[in-house]
């Protein structure tokens, strides 16, 4: 039996799937979804508590929700910091340098992982041809568009195939390669 490691598991997982939905809050802003869509309005009540406070302090800048990215890095911190004083029962010294990388990297990590599954959904997504009206699919439309777009417009035409969803993933696992992301 491991108690701990079930503990951090769950802590882990729960963190996660928080960073997730602010993650989501975050990127709805920024692809101009709707804010009317059952899956919007879920989101932006479960992050409604802890976003409050910190918009008091971090303004919006140019369009973005500067506030939603605060929480997601408050978010990384804290979990990293949970995790690792348990299993060390305490905190190392000297951990700030490493808090630091830990974070940016995980950030881009999750923030590509992100991209990486909402379109590799969206390609799911088109081989079944779902509702087109379902909140799920428009939101997942409406995230992905302006990622699949550019790239869209650079291939050329082929067919009736849209190949930008391959090259938009082999361009987020070179990323991650590049820059050893995990």
């Amino acid at each position: 039996m491991n108690p701990q490691g079930a503990l951090i598991y769950l802590l882990d997982f729960a963190f996660s799937a928080y960073i997730f939905i602010v993650l989501t809050r975050f990127v709805l802003q920024l692809a101009r979804a709707d804010f009317y869509n059952p899956i919007s309005q879920f989101v932006l009540k479960a992050t409604n508590p802890l976003l409050k406070p910190i918009r008091r302090i971090v303004p919006g800048y140019g369009g973005l929700d500067v506030a939603s990215l605060v929480l997601v890095v408050i978010l990384i911190i804290t979990k990293a910091l949970v995790i690792v004083g348990i299993q060390v029962g305490g905190f190392p010294s000297g951990i700030g340098g490493q808090l630091v990388l830990y974070t940016l990297r995980e950030l881009a990590s999750v923030l590509l992982n992100y991209v990486f599954w909402a379109v590799f959904i969206r390609v799911i997504l088109s081989w079944v041809a779902p509702d087109p009206y379902s909140p799920v699919v428009r939101i997942i439309v409406q995230i992905t568009e302006p990622i699949m777009a550019p790239v869209r417009k650079m291939l050329p035409p082929m067919g009736g195939f849209d190949l930008s969803p391959l090259f938009v993933l082999l361009g987020i696992q070179l990323l991650k390669i590049l820059f050893q992301l995990h």
